[in-house]
């Protein structure tokens, strides 16, 4: 049975008050406040405690954290698993650490510091630090995921092959934050190739959209969303397939601009080595 998505059509976590976060603040996140508001409210108002919350690419823990104060706050009982390779550079370290309070440190580690962040909800989460492409998922069914991981074509379809058949048809979501990113054309096209078996439910801005997975993903799916062997043409090809879908003129703005990406940088299909068409 298909779960009724209707209530994401008020995005009803925007009338979330700030005190309801107030414990996570101390958690650095690149998070705009709406997606902060948005996974606090998928853990303690979607979620059914059916399956675990994995979180891939949680940098410092900032994403992990508003997902485990809702989940806390519902009395929610499985697990939240968050990956990362809890490693940022000096550039990083400066932008979106010590600018947010943190204290500097040496080297380029953070998985300690992320241990310490996420103190206050350690007997719920889970860290798998690494490369996720070099993970397995053995932890049963998977009710949300969360993906900020999918920096290229060959990672995106890696996770898809690690995760998605783990997710509980008609009740599991799928939450894409990097979906109108200028430089990860993939990601709209994976989503585009399953429509078949995700339905879109909600967009939170600027790049955050929402899919509900409706039909079991098994070889077929994961065949039919396979992105990595995919040439410029059709990537563009699919690209102008999703553009009229997307529901405002700065989304299709977006998505515009990924074509335009895609034609300045043949054959790049890693999100850091694209170049800026503009």
């Amino acid at each position: 049975m298909i779960r009724d998505t209707s209530e994401f059509n008020s995005a009803p976590w925007r009338k979330i008050g700030w005190d309801r976060l107030q414990q996570v603040r101390s958690v650095p996140t690149m998070l705009a406040g709406a997606e902060q508001k948005l996974y606090y409210w998928l853990t303690s108002e979607w979620t059914r405690d059916i399956g675990a919350v994995v979180d891939l690419g949680c940098f410092v823990g900032g994403s992990t954290a508003r997902l485990a104060a809702g989940h806390q706050s519902a009395g929610k009982r499985s697990w939240i698993h968050a990956y990362d390779r809890f490693k940022a550079d000096e550039r990083t370290k400066k932008n979106e650490l010590y600018r947010k309070g943190i204290a500097t440190f040496k080297g380029e580690n953070t998985y300690w510091l992320t241990r310490d962040l996420l103190e206050p909800w350690d007997e719920r989460i889970s860290l798998h630090r690494g490369d996720i492409m070099d993970k397995r998922w053995d932890g049963g069914p998977i009710e949300l995921l969360i993906l900020d991981a999918a920096k290229s074509a060959d990672t995106t379809d890696g996770i898809a092959e690690r995760f998605f058949s783990h997710l509980v048809p008609g009740q599991s979501l799928v939450v894409q934050q990097d979906y109108f990113h200028w430089r990860l054309p993939w990601i709209p096209v994976q989503m585009h190739l399953l429509s078949d078996w995700f339905q879109p439910v909600a967009f939170c801005p600027d790049d955050t959209v929402i899919f509900l997975n409706t039909r079991q993903i098994d070889d077929t799916a994961l065949t039919a969303g396979r992105v990595g062997g995919l040439d410029d043409d059709a990537l563009l090809r699919h690209l102008t397939e999703v553009q009229p879908l997307a529901r405002s003129w700065r989304q299709r703005r977006r998505i515009y601009r990924m074509k335009r990406t895609v034609e300045a940088n043949p054959g790049v299909r890693t999100g850091h080595l694209m170049n800026d068409p503009d």
